[in-house]
């Protein structure tokens, strides 16, 4: 604990930065001169956890009553401070086998467990079409699926941040692990880039805004549907849909659609029928306007496969009357790669058209950063859409909004934020009763 606090203290003094890269990593000036910001600790919002309990119940964590007395040990110190008077953000310092802790989910069914295992196989020899994927490259994939595992297994963090979603009243958390704290320099990033990030994230789920997109158009709607495996509360194994809208100029929100029977797929992906793709449309659009006070002049949907039929028919069918455009833009995991001359990877930005296939480099060599932030030939995303679209303007509006990371000093990630914000509330999802509503927030989700 006073490690914790007097670190976050530190986040007020200049820190240098010790990695190669000046450019890229720059020197910590303070959180006055950096976000125009000051942390505060009040003591009447500090809380210790209870060491011995938290030791026992660590040890005896594999069982689910253990692992759910775990979570719980935590979220009553959390709930309390859910009151009239409250912090803007809760920080949660935990030790990082904690913060690592992953184990089976005890929920399922050993029938459950197997349907599970043989969708997880399904999903991962469709990951077997990439050319020679790297490790890398499997991780990002799966942000662009659903994915069995977020079921299969529970995860700490996960299973608090749900905890919080079951309050209306709740404030944010942000996990300060004690590696961030102590790991030496020489080990990973230097305390300067420790705290830019850390500062970041903490200052965006206090409440302030550390960045907006500057080249996104206005009065545009853009939504992230995605797909996640859920258990209802009968024991019956669906799909969750999810969507999230984002704007220009106002808060992200998000909001849980239809659920969907397993057996509702084609290609092994899940769709939307016509009616539940209707109803998430006019659902978002309601939430749009209530929270805007206009209706959007245009809508473009950002999906992590191809659009079927009925999809289309349904979300065009949602804007019918409401909104004049409407795009439907479909993001998938590609094997096309491009290697330039010379010792500089594709640009990031870099759009390619092959024979009527488009390909967007949304990872790639980093002018302003002199540099490709990653270990590997980048990996493009091939881009595509229902109907006709600018594919030109659809992906700069995808580059702008891969720049909405809030929870990194980067800036920058490989998918777009409409993806990146649908997938981590499904995760989300895993942990919740299937009648409850998780957080519209993207505060809460990241």
């Amino acid at each position: 604990m006073n490690a914790a606090h007097a670190w976050i203290e530190s986040l007020s003094i200049f820190k240098a930065a010790h990695e190669r890269n000046a450019r890229r990593f720059r020197d910590w000036p303070g959180a006055e001169k950096a976000l125009g910001a000051k942390f505060e600790i009040e003591q009447q919002f500090v809380r210790i956890i209870d060491k011995l309990q938290f030791q026992r119940l660590f040890r005896e964590r594999i069982t689910g009553d253990e692992f759910e007395a775990l979570v719980e040990l935590f979220e009553g110190p959390l709930s309390a401070m859910f009151g009239d008077i409250r912090p803007d953000c809760i920080v949660v310092c935990i030790p990082d086998d904690l913060g690592d802790l992953r184990v089976q989910n005890p929920g399922l069914s050993a029938r459950e467990r197997r349907a599970l295992e043989i969708l997880k196989r399904e999903e991962e020899s469709a990951q077997g079409d990439l050319f020679a994927p790297t490790e890398e490259e499997l991780a990002e994939a799966e942000a662009l699926r659903t994915t069995a595992e977020d079921l299969l297994f529970r995860t700490f963090y996960r299973a608090l941040k749900a905890k919080v979603h079951k309050y209306d009243n709740a404030v944010p958390i942000q996990v300060l692990r004690r590696s961030t704290i102590d790991r030496p320099e020489d080990a990973g990033h230097s305390q300067a880039t420790r705290s830019w990030n850390f500062a970041t994230a903490l200052y965006y789920k206090a409440g302030g805004l550390p960045w907006r997109p500057a080249d996104l158009p206005e009065g545009v709607c853009f939504i992230g549907v995605s797909f996640h495996h859920l258990k209802k509360r009968g024991g019956h194994l669906v799909y969750a849909s999810v969507a999230q809208a984002f704007s220009s100029d106002h808060e992200p929100f998000c909001l849980k659609g239809a659920h969907i029977d397993h057996e509702q797929r084609r290609d092994r992906q899940p769709y939307l029928n016509k009616s539940q793709a209707f109803a998430m449309m006019r659902d978002i659009l309601h939430g749009y306007e209530k929270r805007t006070g206009v209706k959007p002049k245009r809508v473009v949907v950002h999906k992590t496969s191809m659009y079927q039929p009925e999809e289309e028919e349904g979300f065009r069918e949602g804007t019918k009357d409401i909104v004049p455009a409407c795009d439907l833009v479909w993001l998938r995991q590609t094997s096309f790669r491009l290697v330039r001359k010379g010792s500089q990877e594709p640009w990031r930005g870099t759009l390619c058209r092959i024979e009527g296939e488009s390909y967007l480099f949304t990872s790639g060599y980093v002018p302003w950063w002199d540099e490709f932030p990653g270990a590997h030939i980048p990996a493009p995303l091939q881009i595509g859409s229902a109907g006709p679209t600018d594919i030109e303007a659809r992906s700069k509006e995808i580059l702008t909004l891969s720049k909405m990371n809030w929870n990194s000093s980067d800036g920058i990630t490989r998918l777009p934020v409409t993806i990146l914000f649908a997938k981590k509330v499904g995760e989300i999802m895993t942990e919740l009763s299937d009648n409850v509503t998780p957080n519209p927030s993207f505060r809460f989700h990241t």
